[in-house]
């Protein structure tokens, strides 16, 4: 049995140590934003975050992540009240199939967590290793750009103490 923290829940886990992730996320957690594409890490649908880092979740063995906080575009927002990011990708209406886009979304996340000024150069690179098989990556990298800019005025508003 492991213990998990996915989306900032711990949950118990009965599978083999060197089960990947993306099997466990879709089977027994039931978490079906990351898909199986290639099973190599050379598209990136399967991407997922683990501590702050975007990760290949069908090479990561679950015994490497005890302990670690794993977050899948679940644990970016929800249908009533979507997150920046998610609510970028809405507004630009990048998704054509949408197969890729929770990889892409969780690789621009971790990106603009680690890095809230990114340059359009910087979300070029970090977008690389994740294809789109249906041509929209214009529409995504402007949703990675609307992104950075409402996480910037997300993080600038004031809370107020009442």
């Amino acid at each position: 049995m492991m213990k998990l923290n996915v989306n900032g829940a711990v949950h118990e886990v009965e599978a083999d140590p060197s089960t990947p992730l993306l099997y466990v996320l879709r089977n027994d957690l039931k978490l079906n934003a990351a898909k199986f594409g290639c099973g190599m890490g050379q598209c990136g649908a399967c991407t997922v975050m683990v501590d702050g880092k975007a990760v290949f979740s069908c090479l990561t063995p679950i015994m490497l992540l005890e302990g670690r906080r794993i977050k899948t575009v679940e644990g970016l927002g929800t249908i009533d009240n979507p997150g920046p990011m998610q609510q970028a990708f809405i507004a630009e209406q990048s998704a054509q199939c949408g197969y890729c886009i929770a990889g892409m979304m969780m690789r621009a996340q971790a990106l603009l967590e680690s890095k809230p000024d990114a340059t359009d150069a910087d979300i070029r690179t970090a977008l690389e290793p994740n294809l789109c098989r249906c041509g929209t990556h214009m529409r995504i990298l402007k949703s990675v750009q609307r992104a950075r800019e409402l996480m910037k005025s997300a993080s600038a508003t004031p809370v107020s103490a009442g």
